[in-house]
């Protein structure tokens, strides 16, 4: 577990406020998102030098204030504490002076309030992150350019690292992709730790590859497509719903100069074991930058792949 860092302003909001902690690698954090009415009532209980807890919207999550610690008892079985006095120091502080929401990014490991950016556009989070300028003069691309110019890749350059807003592109790029009724039945874990990483390998019949710079898991969520079918046809439309996000993500890829690789041999239930889920995965992504480019290549003729029913 690591230490408290930070309080700083909400992507989401300019009301609310993002904790940050220190996490286990040098180049991670852990991050408690809490909205107005959340950062207020924990300010109410600190500032009291009183005991108490707050609710998450999340439903599962719960902050337990103490005369010493600080604990934060979050879904997914996360757990995170600090001390009240710093804690306390750093809320009453941070509520003194007026903020202005940070541009939205996507973290993982954060809980997230179910709310939109509110803009003169009201644009989603996705919307936002894919209007973002793109950094370091690359440009808006050409959709047909990127899917001719695709190619798989299973050397990646160690030496290049992925910026977080190429991630943040990649992760809002699935969150845009077509659905079943719009319900997103499917979840996207993103692998930050090398030692899951290096357990996905061996999930992952043993392909190294799978040990890159960035990866996602992209799992079927079918109790979130709120249809009346049956649960067959729920988890069909949940597979597709997951393959899609993957395809979306990885042309997002190949647009910001990356290269990936789709694992789809992969023990399911091991994959479980390891990210401590009961979803069902449907494929990995790896991304990087490759070792070296290689040209697109040779396709079947269109006379050969399609069939005309006049």
């Amino acid at each position: 577990m690591g230490s408290f860092l930070k309080v700083e302003p909400s992507y989401i909001s300019k009301e609310g406020c993002r904790l940050v902690w220190q996490g286990i690698d040098e180049d991670d954090s852990d991050v408690v998102v809490l909205n107005k009415e959340e950062l207020d009532s924990l300010a109410e209980i600190l500032e009291k030098n009183s005991t108490g807890k707050v609710e998450l919207e999340d439903e599962f999550s719960t902050i337990l204030v103490n005369t010493d610690l600080v604990q934060f008892r979050l879904k997914d079985s996360k757990y995170l504490e600090a001390k009240t006095s710093v804690l306390t120091k750093a809320i009453l502080d941070y509520k003194k002076v007026p903020h202005i929401p940070k541009p939205i990014k996507i973290y993982p490991k954060e809980f997230l309030p179910s709310i939109q950016i509110e803009t003169e556009e009201q644009t989603t989070q996705a919307n936002a992150v894919l209007k973002s300028k793109s950094v370091k003069g690359i440009p808006q691309s050409d959709l047909f350019r990127v899917m001719t110019t695709r190619r798989s890749t299973r050397n990646f350059d160690s030496s290049k690292m992925v910026e977080q807003w190429q991630i943040d592109k990649i992760l809002a790029a699935a969150d845009t992709a077509p659905t079943a009724g719009n319900f997103q039945g499917f979840e996207v874990f993103y692998i930050k730790n090398k030692e899951v990483k290096k357990r996905l390998v061996e999930a992952a019949n043993k392909q190294p590859f799978v040990n890159a710079p960035v990866v996602l898991v992209f799992c079927m969520n079918p109790s979130r497509v709120k249809i009346s079918f049956p649960p067959e046809i729920l988890a069909k439309f949940s597979l597709q719903d997951a393959t899609l996000a993957a395809a979306y993500s990885q042309l997002a890829a190949s647009a910001l100069g990356l290269s990936s690789i789709w694992i789809g041999m992969l023990d399911e239930q091991k994959v479980q074991q390891i990210l401590g889920i009961n979803l069902r995965p449907s494929s990995i992504l790896c991304i990087g930058y490759p070792q070296k480019s290689k040209p697109p290549k040779s396709r079947r003729n269109l006379k050969d792949l399609v069939r005309v029913i006049d």
